[in-house]
């Protein structure tokens, strides 16, 4: 199954280094996640609690990058928030994110890790190419906590069928669940990355996504 995607030249006119990463997996097996990755995600939140005791979400660097990013695309991000954003200032209130499966929460600690949105889809739900652009006034979806949410001027990535996901808030429609045997990972990574720093950080996401959900892996950096 190879998934084409495709930046806009709107996007790279604006920025000229922006870039995505791409994971495709293949058979994998979505479960609850194990009990070792959970004590340890659950350390490193308790860990990232402390450390933001003496920090502002604002001045990490990964959000900044990203909030720019939104600024330059006419993007408000005290408005719309980049998710890996929301997920830091849960935490700065010592809220521990939820634990929902193997493929969510893996997805949910790489971007602490790496201070970066990400975004897990089902595969199988996904028609056609991808093209990863800004929304229109016709752009909407119902997102994951079932409300339906205008996508006008947000970045987003759209199949043949419809926009499914964002790096603020991602569709129900090609959510991952515990029936997910094939799933497409979109890393939306620093504009400032080089390509070698990109191609390493996803062979890692890669590695540890599939020593958790078994099954094998396709990577690629779109430019």
């Amino acid at each position: 199954m190879t998934i084409d995607i495709e930046i806009d030249q709107a996007i790279k006119a604006q920025i000229p280094q922006f870039k995505i990463g791409a994971i495709t997996y293949h058979d994998i097996a979505v479960s609850a996640s194990p009990q070792m990755f959970q004590g340890h995600f659950q350390l490193y939140q308790e860990e990232m609690m402390l450390s933001l005791e003496e920090k502002n979400v604002a001045d990490i660097g990964g959000i900044q990058e990203w909030r720019q990013v939104f600024k330059t695309l006419g993007t408000d991000p005290s408005r719309y928030r980049p998710s890996h954003e929301a997920l830091y200032r849960r935490l700065k209130k010592r809220d521990q994110l939820p634990m929902i499966h193997s493929a969510a929460d893996v997805n949910n600690f790489f971007s602490l890790q790496f201070e970066i949105p990400l975004g897990i889809y089902d595969a199988d739900k996904l028609d056609g190419d991808i093209a990863i652009r800004m929304g229109t006034d016709e752009d909407m979806y119902e997102t994951l906590n079932g409300r339906t949410t205008s996508m006008t001027g947000k970045i987003l990535s759209a199949d043949t069928q419809a926009p499914f996901g964002s790096p603020i808030i991602d569709s129900k429609r090609t959510m991952t669940t515990e029936t997910t045997t094939n799933a497409l990972q979109i890393i939306y990574l620093k504009p400032s990355m080089s390509e070698k720093e990109a191609q390493d950080m996803l062979a890692s996401i890669a590695d540890m996504f599939i020593q958790i959900n078994g099954g094998k892996s396709e990577q690629h950096i779109i430019t």
